[in-house]
């Protein structure tokens, strides 16, 4: 199943970075990367019926854990999961 996670950066500073995360942006969660412990979390779940919370979060942490170390540190405004 081909499927799509859109990110939306709400807040950035020196320590974390909090998205908005989901399918598309009437349906969003939040998500905070600690740049400093490296640790990601679910500050709000995805609320989709038929799919679990997981499968969004999942991703989206994937996607700011390669914008944390392959590409730098730089955290875009927008960016997607895609697979």
């Amino acid at each position: 199943m081909a499927s799509m996670i859109l990110l939306v950066k709400q807040t950035e500073d020196d320590e974390k970075v909090i998205y908005r995360f989901g399918p598309n942006e009437r349906k969003m969660g939040l998500i905070e990367m600690n740049k400093i412990k490296e640790s990601v979390k679910e500050l709000e779940p995805v609320q989709v019926d038929g799919m679990s919370s997981s499968f969004y979060f999942t991703r989206a942490a994937q996607r700011l854990v390669r914008c944390l170390f392959r590409e730098g540190g730089k955290f875009p405004e927008r960016t997607s999961f895609e697979s």
